[in-house]
């Protein structure tokens, strides 16, 4: 028994699971503790919002707006901070400062693409979703009004075809949106990859990028073979 168990331990070490619950469980912890006291103040200021409703005093609603919008802001810093810290963490395998602070400086250094990029990604999810669920919804009300031949004899008796259609859409919009949200974690790795490929060689014989060539083909750059000066 105890030979297994330390055989499935050896085997969980080696995979990622295992080097980042042994290795980066603290830098995980840290980072969803700086969002948790985050929200915890914004919930906290919900409820202070709420007690001053009935209060006459416009400076007092004033500031409390004003903190409920920096908190948002904040919120919202941190988790995309967060997002790229992680990634940092997965690949130099540093504590969560170090890697936040790398990641931070490198996206400032090349902010232009961070953003293009970002609202690229965001927009082809947010369409690729909404085709999904679309064509979920379609072919929810052929299924149930017996449109879809081959799944006729499995066609549910409804009076009303609306509140499951509904639910159904609902169900796809939660499942799609867990589902880009891996999409998304990969472009961003994929992307701080490529800035820190760019930053750190040039195209040399002792420095080749190691893009694909299909991205390099699209920047227009080029790794320079060995013997060649240009």
């Amino acid at each position: 028994m105890a030979v297994t168990f330390v055989a499935l331990y050896g085997m969980l070490e080696e995979t990622p699971l295992g080097r980042c619950l042994r290795y980066h469980l603290g830098s995980l912890a840290f980072g969803s503790l700086l969002i948790a006291i985050v929200q915890l103040i914004r919930v906290f200021l919900e409820y202070l919002d709420s007690k001053l409703k009935a209060s006459e005093n416009p400076v007092a609603k004033f500031f409390l707006k004003c903190l409920k919008c920096c908190f948002w802001c904040l919120e919202k810093f941190l988790k995309f901070i967060n997002k790229n810290a992680y990634i940092m963490i997965a690949i130099y395998g540093k504590n969560f400062c170090k890697s936040a602070m790398h990641a931070f400086s490198l996206i400032l250094r090349n902010v232009v693409r961070v953003v293009v990029v970002d609202k690229v990604t965001d927009f082809v999810l947010f369409v690729s979703q909404l085709v999904i669920m679309g064509a979920v919804g379609v072919g929810t009300y052929f299924f149930f009004d017996g449109g879809i031949s081959f799944l006729a004899a499995y066609k549910p008796v409804l009076n009303f075809y609306l509140v499951p259609i509904i639910i159904v859409i609902i169900g796809s919009y939660i499942i799609t949106s867990n589902f880009f949200n891996v999409y998304s974690m990969a472009v961003d790795t994929l992307f701080l990859c490529f800035l820190e490929d760019l930053e750190r060689n040039d195209g040399s014989v002792e420095k080749p990028y190691f893009m694909s060539k299909g991205l390099m083909s699209i920047l227009g750059k080029k790794n320079k073979k060995p013997g060649r000066e240009d």
